[in-house]
C-alpha cells in the first residue's frame, strides 16, 4: 500500500475572521492588541500548520454589502504586516510567518532588507506574500477585455521583475548593472533616465537570509496572475470552486512554469478556502446562516465557502489534492471558533488519515515545504 501524500496547510490571519459579520460577534475583542494576534499564531502552531499569512492590502475593495459592512464595524484599517510579523515571530517557535507586501508601492531594497531581517529573527521561518492592489476596482464585466488583460499583464510583469530583484538582493548582488538587467527600465540610471527604483540597494543591507531566499507566496485568481506565480513565486494559491477548476488551474500553472524555465523547481499550488467548521453535523451551516443573517445577505467570497465537519473538509482536501493541489490556505470564517477548530478538529482528522504531521521536524520554512536550496 502506498504512503498517503502529506498535505501542506496554512492559514490566513485577519482580525476577527473572514466573514464580514465576525467582528460584530466578537464581543468587542481587541483587534489591534498583540495578545490577540499572538493567540491566533499560537492556535495555528498548535494545529501544526506550515505557515500563516498576515493581511495588509493597500486598500479593501468595496463589496456588495459595503454600507452594512461599515455599520457592523468590519475594520477597514489594519496593522502594518511587516511589523506585526516580527512580533509574531518572537511569540512562536516553529510556525512560518508570511506578511503581505503590496508591490504597487514597494521598493526592492527596503523590502528585501525587511524580509531578510524577519528571516534572521525567526530563525529561517519567513516568507512574503506578494500582492497587487489596483488603484480602482476592475468591474467583472470588463476584466477579460483585451486592453484590461494587457494592462494586468504589464502590472504582473513588473511584479515578477521586482521579485527577481528581491532574490538577487538576498543573494548579495550589489552591482547596479546586474540589478538593472533584471528589471529593464525600472531603475534610475541617471538624471536623464529616471526610473521607479534606485539602483543603490541601501547604505545598509541585511546579511543573506538563513533560508537563502525566504518563501514567496501569492494569491492568484485568473491566468495572468497564475503566470506571474509560476514565473516568480514558490507557492501559488488559487481559488477553485470545483475539482474541474482545480485541474484547469494546475494545468495552466504547470505549463507556465515550464515556459518560464522553472520546470525543475518546486512550485506549490495551494487552494484558498473560507471555512466554517464544527464537529456536530449541521452546526457549521447554522453558524454561517446566523452570520449571514447579521450581514443581511448570503456572504460570498472569491474562494469557496465551506461549512461542515472536519471529516467533510478532510474529504474535500484529499479530493482536490488528487486533482493536483499540494496544499491549502484556510481562511477561518470567525477567528474565535474556526481557527481553534483547525487544531482541535481538522488536524487530528488529517493525522488519523496519515496526511498531516504529528510534530514539527524541519528547521526552516523552505525545508518544510520541500523547496530545496535557492
Amino acid at each position: 500500500m502506498s504512503t498517503p501524500q502529506q498535505l501542506h496547510l496554512s492559514a490566513a490571519l485577519d482580525g476577527a475572521g473572514w466573514h464580514p459579520a465576525a467582528r460584530h460577534q466578537a464581543d468587542g475583542a481587541p483587534q489591534f492588541d498583540l495578545d490577540h494576534w499572538a493567540g491566533q499564531a499560537a492556535l495555528a502552531e498548535a494545529a501544526l500548520l506550515d505557515f500563516v499569512t498576515v493581511e495588509d492590502p493597500l486598500s479593501r475593495l468595496p463589496g456588495p454589502a459595503e454600507d452594512l459592512d461599515r455599520r457592523l464595524g468590519h475594520t477597514l484599517r489594519r496593522l502594518d504586516a511587516l511589523t506585526l510579523a516580527g512580533a509574531l515571530a518572537a511569540r512562536t517557535r516553529h510556525l512560518g510567518i508570511v506578511p503581505t507586501a503590496v508591490l504597487n508601492t514597494a521598493r526592492p531594497a527596503p523590502l528585501a532588507k525587511a524580509i531578510s531581517t524577519l528571516d534572521h529573527l525567526s530563525g529561517g521561518r519567513a516568507g512574503v506574500r506578494t500582492q497587487l492592489s489596483p488603484a480602482r476596482p476592475i468591474p467583472l464585466e470588463t476584466l477579460f477585455l483585451p486592453e484590461v488583460q494587457e494592462q494586468l499583464g504589464r502590472s504582473f510583469d513588473r511584479a515578477a521583475e521586482l521579485v527577481a530583484v528581491l532574490r538577487a538582493l538576498w543573494d548579495g548582488t550589489e552591482d547596479e548593472a546586474a540589478l538593472a538587467a533584471l528589471a529593464p527600465g525600472r531603475f534610475a540610471t541617471g538624471p536623464d533616465a529616471p526610473g521607479e527604483w534606485s539602483p543603490d540597494p541601501s547604505p545598509s543591507t541585511a546579511p543573506r537570509p538563513p533560508q537563502g531566499h525566504p518563501v514567496v507566496f501569492t494569491l492568484a485568481h485568473i491566468r495572468v496572475p497564475w503566470r506571474y506565480g509560476a514565473r516568480a513565486a514558490d507557492v501559488v494559491a488559487v481559488t477553485p470552486h470545483s475539482v474541474e477548476d482545480v485541474r484547469n488551474a494546475v494545468r495552466v500553472i504547470r505549463a507556465e512554469q515550464d515556459a518560464a524555465g522553472r520546470a525543475d523547481r518546486t512550485v506549490h499550488v495551494f487552494a484558498d478556502l473560507l471555512v466554517h467548521l464544527d464537529e456536530k453535523p449541521g452546526a457549521a451551516a447554522d453558524r454561517r446562516a446566523r452570520l449571514d443573517e447579521t450581514l443581511g445577505e448570503e456572504h460570498a467570497s472569491d474562494a469557496l465557502v465551506f461549512a461542515g465537519t472536519p471529516a467533510e473538509l478532510a474529504d474535500l482536501l484529499q479530493d482536490w489534492q488528487a486533482a493536483g493541489l499540494t496544499g491549502y490556505r484556510l481562511r477561518p470564517a470567525t477567528t474565535a471558533h474556526d481557527l481553534p477548530a483547525l487544531a482541535t478538529g481538522l488536524a487530528p482528522e488529517l493525522q488519523r488519515r496519515g496526511v498531516h504531521r504529528t510534530a514539527y521536524a524541519e528547521e526552516t520554512l523552505r525545508e518544510r515545504l520541500g523547496l530545496g536550496a535557492p
